[in-house]
């Protein structure tokens, strides 16, 4: 559903633009900037984050603007040389932990994000309206149509998926400097949060905060059972199906199942830090793990994905390995339960192992 580019003027006795944006917006963002200047010159460009989806048309701006004075942290002028070759030290400020930049009315003060999800991030808050401007934190995937605050688009309460699929792919392995992000928020008297993605948060602060407390802490978000599969002719996600029907009649609720091979790995990152238990079902291929599955668990690990309960179903033929491998990737994770009650299948499902599927049924119910 495409995303958004978001970059913010603030107009007082000196203007300031925080951010640009992808080139493939660069265009319209051009005409933007001129329109919402309205003939002012620039004075200020803040650069929260150097990722080129919010840089790539910053040599334009320097262009257009050759007296504005740059601020960010002390890595980004060396960014902006490494991208576009040029020497901009003779209008660079670099800025450091609750150094404050005054425009008129508006402070701005400079709050280091180191990591969140790149090495020179910060974000900007200011005093005078009480705004975030959050940088990559608290964005969210899709385009917007016309609204821009989050309570008339409906975005994070109808669409919170693509809140956090943003946020585990993004930001996920980062969760130490996203608790360190979150701290330093909580002393300030924030109104609004505006992020470089989706729409501006002016409502229901907390619950965003409480989302990113448990995203960052590796919290699962409810008591729910994922089932990943992956079947080269039908057997293993058979196995898959059946866990699923039985779980469902031991009472478990809100059962999930994807297949690995046609499911975008994003999504399956996303509805890994949701839930709490995890069903890892695989064949073996080449003595090995099937490549689908071998991908989504190195990429949780990756994410530093953490205090889960994990179960594994494999099939093979001749020679089953495929729990083997999983369990090897999953035991270098943290504070992962791994069930004992592993199902081995050979081909196809026997009576002996639909009883064994009805007892990890049990054991994670």
């Amino acid at each position: 559903n495409g995303v958004s580019y978001n970059s913010y003027v603030i107009s007082d006795d000196k203007t300031v633009l925080l951010d640009t944006v992808d080139h493939s917006v660069s265009k319209n963002f051009i005409e933007n900037l001129k329109y919402t200047l309205d003939g002012k010159k620039l004075d200020y460009i803040v650069i929260n984050h150097m990722e080129p989806d919010h840089c790539a048309t910053l040599d334009t701006v320097l262009s257009m603007y050759p007296d504005a004075q740059i601020y960010g942290s002390m890595q980004v002028s060396k960014m902006i040389t490494q991208f576009y070759g040029i020497d901009v030290s003779d209008r660079f400020t670099a800025v450091k932990e609750n150094d404050t930049l005054n425009t008129g009315k508006h402070t701005l003060k400079f709050v280091m994000a180191p990591m969140v999800h790149w090495p020179e991030v910060m974000v900007t808050y200011d005093e005078y309206d009480k705004y975030l401007y959050s940088a990559d934190a608290f964005g969210i995937f899709g385009a917007m149509c016309g609204n821009i605050f989050a309570e008339d688009t409906g975005i994070w309460n109808c669409n919170l998926s693509e809140a956090r699929r943003y946020y585990t792919n993004i930001v996920g392995k980062y969760g130490m400097n996203v608790q360190t992000l979150l701290k330093k928020a909580s002393a300030l008297d924030i109104k609004a949060i505006c992020p470089l993605h989706g729409p501006i948060i002016r409502e229901n602060l907390d619950y965003y905060f409480d989302l990113y407390n448990k995203w960052s802490t590796y919290t699962p978000e409810d008591d729910s059972i994922v089932i990943a599969y992956a079947s080269i002719y039908g057997g293993t996600e058979n196995a898959a199906a059946i866990l699923a029907t039985k779980l469902a009649e031991k009472g478990a609720k809100n059962i999930r199942m994807y297949d690995v091979s046609k499911t975008h790995v994003s999504y399956l990152i996303a509805e890994g830090f949701r839930a709490s238990k995890l069903v890892f079902a695989a064949p073996t291929l080449d003595t090995g793990l099937f490549p689908a599955m071998e991908m989504l668990l190195l990429e949780l690990k990756h994410k530093n994905l953490s205090n889960r309960t994990v179960a594994f179903i494999e099939n093979g033929t001749w020679a089953p390995m495929a729990a083997k491998h999983m369990s090897a990737i999953v035991s270098e994770m943290k504070n992962m339960t791994i069930i004992p009650e592993t199902v081995s299948i050979k081909s196809a499902l026997s009576e002996t192992d639909i009883e064994k599927l009805d007892a990890l049924a049990a054991a994670l119910v």
